[in-house]
């Protein structure tokens, strides 16, 4: 079967990086909503709680429970908020602090120009009153940014809201609460951390998406997919392959069936632009639901061993390459 290969070293380097910015692990919250980024949830955990990190932020209740025992505290952004020791829940609009069960850990989201998710920011007075009228433990504070990786005004525009925003919240005599708001991209181009965390998610898989006027730190991807041959058989020149014949043979070669496609997550993508695998394969004709066709005899193939790359073939982001990877393929820890 397919396999992919989680490369721990390279995801310990891509942690110290980031610690280096933030000055200490314990500043880390690492991102593993959607297994993980691909890379798989579970997994994934148990190597950051190995590192020393004590922070983690997931999708729902579901991701939670299977990654408890790793850490002191989990943020979750969207579900029913509940008391618990161990998780906090973003809050994402006046209804979520209205329907929270008294005495839950919550962390008030504040739209500070995303405009997605969170509460206005001419909410937010009301918003800290009711927080306190319905009995609830506010924990944090945070934002998210919509155009960290880009060279504009518009980051240094939230931050300046969301110094507005901490400020609001001392004067309304909340202490002890954290603050963030930096992402994997804000973290990668700050040179001077000065919040309480950083939720970051793509950079600690080896990822830096930073358009290329930045000082672009070096990370190293952790995730490479592999796949395993089923079937091998001559094409004799002048032969179409696959569905519709889109291949047509220029020579006699061979030609073997590997255990990857749509179905398990890889794109389809487009046979009059093939994909080139990582070892210079080139994918012929259509990609099928199950299988790619290359020539090659080889047992195994290297499928992909970096993600921005196979992302600006298929006209996409990084991010989209392996979260779409199937939580079917088995994942291999590679030390």
């Amino acid at each position: 079967m397919a396999t992919i290969k989680i490369n721990k070293q390279n995801f310990f380097y891509n942690l110290n990086q980031i610690a280096l910015k933030t000055g200490s692990v314990d500043k880390i919250s690492v991102v593993l909503k959607d297994n993980a980024y691909g890379h798989g949830l579970k997994l994934m955990a148990k190597l950051a709680n190995e590192f020393g990190v004590k922070n983690a932020v997931v999708k729902n209740l579901k991701e939670a429970e299977e990654i408890r025992e790793f850490f002191d505290t989990v943020l979750i952004l969207k579900d029913k908020i509940v008391f618990d020791k161990v998780y906090t829940f973003a809050i994402n609009s006046m209804e979520d602090i209205l329907s929270a069960q008294s005495g839950a850990r919550v962390e008030l989201k504040v739209d500070t120009g995303m405009h997605r998710n969170g509460i206005a920011m001419d909410e937010l007075d009301e918003a800290l009153k009711l927080v306190e009228e319905c009995n609830l433990n506010l924990i944090g504070v945070m934002t998210h940014f919509r155009a960290a990786d880009e060279l504009s005004s518009e980051l240094f525009w939230q931050q300046k809201n969301f110094e507005f925003v901490k400020n609001r919240v001392a004067e309304f005599g909340y202490k002890n609460v954290i603050f963030h708001s930096q992402n994997s991209a804000a973290i990668l181009r700050t040179k001077d951390f000065n919040e309480d965390i950083v939720r970051v998610g793509i950079a600690i898989y080896g990822y830096n998406e930073l358009d290329g006027i930045f000082d672009k730190l070096l990370l190293k991807p952790v995730l490479t997919l592999y796949a395993k041959k089923i079937s091998t058989r001559e094409l004799k020149s002048s032969q179409r392959l696959g569905y519709a014949g889109d291949y047509e043979a220029q020579k006699d070669m061979v030609v073997s069936t590997y255990d990857i496609g749509y179905g398990d997550g890889w794109s389809r993508g487009d046979s009059k632009e093939p994909y080139v695998t990582a070892n210079g394969l080139t994918v012929l004709g259509r990609v099928s639901m199950d299988f790619i066709s290359l020539e090659s005899q080889k047992d195994e193939v290297l499928v992909m061993d970096n993600a921005q790359k196979a992302s600006k073939h298929f006209e996409t982001i990084s991010y989209e390459v392996v979260t779409a990877l199937s939580k079917d393929i088995q994942r291999v820890l590679v030390t």
